[in-house]
């Protein structure tokens, strides 16, 4: 719906930018693939029971709908030379995956069968894991901060010897080993979390906790061996021969419908106001007052902001419908201030501001929003 696409738009936005000034390269991936691809990343022999049944094209071409990106990235790695000059390699994708998730698990916007992921995918050489996971890291926090995220923990998912995994023992406790080093160059507590691995490799999980004390992963980073093998990815070295990079795959705030499924929570729907469905609602007095709330929403559209126009209903019941809605501002606007083009701001938290010039009404929240603070009116 309009509310909820403006709010994901802003995030989706948001993390593109964030991850292109870390030098991710953004990608656009098909979200079906031919089961051969699957077989070969490992995902149809330890996943398929997760995966949507194949589609048959003809009796030896079969399409599945991708369960993740992970394969595909693989291949734009391998898609042309790559030296270890070009290390480490960042793919970034917002894009969908689907799971056949049975309908007992299913769970509103938390537990969903079609998801759209905020993933990537790092290449780097082995020499080079540690400050890539710390990098990752900063990223989740910087991210966190701006959308309102509380960190309710890390925990390191490791295998178990009741699951089923790929990849040899060796190589899951150098993997295993990393990721805790990780995690205490990084000075975090953690807990540690056996059987709870990706069937690839083990992950960094970051938990999150929602106002009735639930917890839900919100956050990942995993490092693979296993896939790089499969799809024989390799590079350059600097002594001329050849390298297989590592592969860590990781993504900043998970899926948006799960991400917006803790937010709402966790704001109560009075979400900052950078990403808030409706910035303002502009509320004229009477019918006299209807031109200039129409002046105020067109400046206010040039300016960036989503502004909406109530004229239904009394001045009353139109300053509580905005307010139930969590919208961060109401402006008023009666005779006086439409005779002298001010606006009187109302906030979210009940302050009210003295009338000011309309111009100066609209800088003010596009200050606010262009800043992404957490605040209603400048500190």
């Amino acid at each position: 719906l309009p509310a909820g696409a403006a709010a994901r738009y802003e995030i989706e936005s948001y993390l593109r930018e964030l991850e292109r000034q870390a030098g991710y390269q953004y990608v656009y991936s098909p979200v079906i693939g031919k089961r051969a691809l699957y077989e070969r990343s490992g995902h149809w022999s330890h996943f398929s029971d997760d995966m949507f049944p194949p589609m048959a094209m003809s009796a030896d071409d079969e399409l599945v709908l991708r369960p993740t990106m992970c394969p595909h990235h693989a291949l734009i790695f391998a898609s042309r030379p790559r030296s270890y000059r070009d290390l480490p390699v960042r793919i970034a994708e917002i894009g969908g995956q689907y799971r056949a998730e049975r309908s007992g698990v299913l769970g509103g916007l938390g537990r969903v069968r079609g998801m759209s992921l905020n993933d990537a995918h790092n290449f780097c050489a082995l020499d080079g894991v540690g400050d890539e996971i710390a990098a990752v890291l900063a990223l989740i926090r910087e991210a966190y901060a701006a959308i309102g995220i509380a960190g309710a923990g890390f925990r390191l998912s490791r295998r178990d010897d009741a699951g089923k995994y790929a990849g040899s023992p060796e190589m899951w406790h150098q993997a295993e080993s990393m990721l805790r080093h990780a995690l205490d160059q990084s000075g975090v507590d953690y807990v540690e979390a056996p059987g709870e691995a990706a069937f690839y490799g083990p992950k960094i999980d970051v938990q999150v906790v929602d106002p009735i004390e639930r917890e839900s992963t919100m956050s990942t980073i995993q490092l693979d061996f296993h896939q790089p093998a499969r799809f024989d990815l390799s590079y350059a070295d600097a002594s001329g021969g050849r390298s297989r990079p590592v592969m860590i795959h990781r993504s900043l705030v998970g899926s948006m419908e799960r991400l917006f499924a803790h937010l709402i929570e966790a704001h109560g729907g009075a979400f900052p106001v950078w990403y808030s469905p409706v910035h303002a609602v502009i509320v004229p007095v009477s019918d006299a007052q209807a031109g200039a709330a129409a002046e105020f929403e067109r400046a206010a559209i040039v300016a960036g902001l989503r502004v909406e126009v109530a004229v239904e209903g009394s001045m009353g019941a139109r300053v509580r419908a905005a307010a139930l809605r969590k919208v961060p501002y109401v402006g008023v606007i009666g005779a006086r201030e439409a005779a002298d083009d001010r606006v009187a701001l109302r906030l979210r938290d009940g302050r009210q501001l003295d009338p000011m010039p309309v111009a100066e009404a609209i800088s003010l929240i596009a200050d606010i929003v262009a800043s992404r603070s957490r605040e209603l009116v400048p500190g």
